[in-house]
């Protein structure tokens, strides 16, 4: 059984920085592609960030570029999301997933991901 829990989540202003966490059990992690997504209200879930099990390939939606970055820390089993310069319109549900798939070419639908963590909510204030 894989479980992922976010944390991190909180208020900020626009322009702070913030960096998400997400521990993941079981040997999943060394094997796995991981992704974070988010969901704003009223919104679709939608894709943010993938980073390969290897950690060297990372991937990125326009509307973080520049400003998100997506680690791996193996030896404690945990993903990350730093987030610099958020923005309003960054409020969201952040979830992390996993994707048994390590090597698809298509991975920002999230009928690609196989498992999910319950969310952690980040709200940026203007």
């Amino acid at each position: 059984q894989v479980q992922l829990l976010e944390s991190g989540g909180g208020l900020v202003q626009a322009g702070d920085s913030l960096t998400l966490s997400c521990a993941v059990s079981g040997r999943t992690f060394s094997s796995y592609a991981m992704g974070w997504f988010r969901q704003a209200p009223g919104e679709e879930r939608e894709f943010v960030s993938r980073i390969s099990p290897s950690g060297l390939s990372t991937f990125y939606a326009d509307s973080v570029k520049g400003r998100f970055t997506i680690s791996k820390d193996a030896a404690k089993n945990t993903l990350y999301l730093q987030m610099n310069s958020l923005k309003p319109e960054d409020t969201a549900v952040y979830y992390c997933a996993a994707d048994k798939d390590a090597f698809r070419t298509t991975y920002t639908s999230i009928w690609t991901y196989d498992y999910w963590g319950q969310g952690t909510q980040v709200t940026v204030s203007s």
